[in-house]
């Protein structure tokens, strides 16, 4: 049985009877995961599958997909739970990324768009992958805020993550991610009106552009509701970031790298259709009791009235 949480710890934990509720979804998902052939399109709404990615991927439906999000291990030596990451050379990483990429690629439809997250030992890699199959429009970089010190380096806090689409004809809805900031310099035009800001409850605010520089991210802890104990997890906020620029409500989005569940999460939050596959059952333990709290609450924190806010910023009393 799990440990309770400590008052003000509200990250998700699994005691005994969420194990029980879930062992018959848990049980889909493997079985999902480990069967052959290929996959019915009617049974791809919702699912998340327990196997592995390069053979569930081969599976899918034809264009099917419209967002490919994937946050694959990096290259470094990392323990995920059953699988260890390895650090290998560079040559051999980008070989790795294509052949899972080459596995999605059939079930991308001609306008889907394609978003992997890296760190920079590996982004060239990432970047040579996938400019052999995908027409490369930017790359993002996202500051981490965490990081551990070095004695002869700089210390890491920031990633990538490379944006890709399979044609000239895709979606970017750059309305759906402008950033609310705070305006420390209100300067007013010749009327005295407000010059490029807004008066709002909590302050005075301007909405911007969103850039490929991201410094507005939190990486989940112990007081955030998202938070669970997957050791690489990428904040909600990011994730529908990417959702909402680069998806309509109802597309499909796949992660094939799902870990605790953050793609199919927010997917089902913004009114997106999802499919999943990750290999660890605790991890895909996890997803599907992430997935049964968004629907009791489908906030992302952050996100709000359609907008989102600079880091740690709150609009409004009680809001997360």
């Amino acid at each position: 049985m799990a440990a309770e949480n400590a008052p003000r710890n509200r990250s998700v934990r699994l005691g005994e009877a969420d194990r029980l509720r879930l062992a018959a979804p848990l049980a889909r998902a493997e079985a999902l995961g480990s069967s052959t052939g290929p996959l019915d399109p009617g049974s791809l709404e919702g699912l998340v599958a327990q196997g592995d990615a390069l053979a569930f991927l081969r599976r899918l439906p034809a264009a099917s997909v419209d967002l490919l999000v994937a946050d694959p291990p990096y290259n470094i030596d990392k323990d995920f739970g059953l699988a260890r990451g390895l650090s290998m050379g560079e040559a051999e990483y980008e070989g790795y990324t294509r052949a899972w990429l080459g596995a999605a690629l059939p079930s991308l439809k001609a306008g889907a768009s394609v978003y992997v997250c890296c760190d920079w030992r590996c982004s060239g890699s990432v970047e040579r992958a996938l400019s052999s199959s995908l027409k490369i429009r930017n790359r993002i970089t996202w500051e981490r805020e965490k990081g551990r010190a070095a004695a002869r380096n700089w210390k890491g806090s920031h990633e990538d993550i490379w944006f890709a689409t399979v044609s000239d004809d895709y979606r970017f809805d750059a309305e759906a991610v402008r950033l609310r900031r705070k305006v420390r310099a209100p300067y007013r035009d010749d009327s005295g009106e407000p010059k490029d800001w807004v008066e709002a409850p909590g302050g005075r605010y301007r909405d911007t552009a969103a850039s490929n520089l991201w410094t507005d991210l939190s990486v989940p802890f112990w007081s955030m509701p998202e938070n669970t104990s997957h050791p690489t997890q990428k904040p909600e906020k990011l994730v529908a970031k990417l959702i909402l620029a680069s998806s309509r409500p109802g597309d499909l989005v796949l992660d094939p790298f799902l870990g605790s569940g953050t793609t199919a999460v927010v997917a089902k939050k913004l009114g997106r259709r999802f499919v999943g596959v990750e290999m660890d059952p605790e991890h895909c333990l996890a997803a599907l009791r992430r997935l049964e709290l968004a629907n009791e609450d489908a906030r992302i924190q952050g996100y709000e009235d359609g907008l989102f806010w600079e880091r740690n910023s709150r609009p409004r009393e009680g809001r997360p």
